[in-house]
């Protein structure tokens, strides 16, 4: 009776050993394809209530995240890691329930986020190992970080701008998502998993995102504008941001963040008189 619970017990710690010694890239190939099926078949099968869906599939990113690069976390634990895929996989669930319930939409749509999360946790994988040692696709990681960074602040933005909820609940979700994705922003430059020397400067730009939501709220235009227009801010002070960490702020860098805030500003004002 001894012998035969040990094997047993030997073939369950066996079992969980396989779980944990699956290769890296292959974690995160069953984590998106898990999270993108959940995403897909949500809004579906359970209509409204696919919100909390949403909520407990963000939760699951996460810990999809962890069981994939918990090794590397033991070496160097930055629970910045956690924001982007967290917001990221929000985003994309709320904003699923404002595209048209089209079949070939939602396949697009599901696409998109597999495409974008399997590209974030491989970025993410990248910051944690640059903070070891140096890796060459540290810079590439940063752009597709700050491009899926911009497209979940979109989504977020479209998603409370045309919930319509008075200017209090709306100043306060723009702060409360602006703020962890700024962090992320800026921890993806400086790689330190303690933020409290630049706390203050972030806090800051998530307090100008604020004032102009504002502005935004009293604005007679479509939310998808609105969410354009504060995307576009949130490009400028975050880039401006990260290049003065990388110790480029220079004039000719200066004068393309003005040009695309002109053009920003002359594109909202179009599509607003329209």
């Amino acid at each position: 009776m001894y012998k035969k619970f040990i094997q047993i017990w030997r073939r369950i710690k066996k079992k969980k050993n396989y779980l944990f010694d699956v290769p890296k890239r292959q974690k995160f190939i069953v984590s998106v394809t898990i999270l993108s099926l959940v995403l897909f078949f949500s809004e579906q099968l359970f209509g409204k209530g696919g919100i909390y869906i949403a909520i407990l599939l963000s939760v699951f990113t996460d810990i999809f995240v962890l069981w994939a690069i918990r090794r590397d976390l033991k070496d160097n634990f930055s629970p910045q890691v956690f924001i982007l895929p967290l917001i990221y996989t929000l985003a994309c669930a709320l904003f699923y329930f404002l595209v048209p319930a089209r079949f070939m939409t939602r396949v697009g749509m599901t696409s998109l986020y597999a495409l974008g999360l399997y590209s974030l946790l491989l970025s993410e994988n990248i910051f944690i190992v640059s903070s070891i040692r140096t890796i060459a696709l540290l810079s590439s990681a940063r752009t597709v970080s700050f491009i899926i960074t911009m497209l979940s602040y979109f989504f977020l933005s479209n998603v409370i701008f045309s919930l319509h909820f008075n200017i209090i609940l709306t100043l306060l979700l723009i702060f409360a998502f602006s703020f962890p994705l700024i962090l992320h922003s800026i921890w993806s430059h400086t790689l330190e998993s303690n933020f409290r020397a630049q706390i203050e400067w972030i806090f800051f730009i998530g307090i100008c995102l604020v004032e102009v939501a504002f502005v935004l709220w009293f604005w007679p235009t479509s939310p998808t504008i609105l969410a354009l227009f504060l995307t576009g801010v949130f490009y400028i002070l975050v880039g401006i941001s990260q290049v003065w960490l990388d110790k480029r702020l220079f004039k000719g860098v200066m004068w393309e963040y003005v040009w695309v805030a002109v053009i920003v500003f002359l594109v909202f004002i179009t599509f607003s008189l329209r």
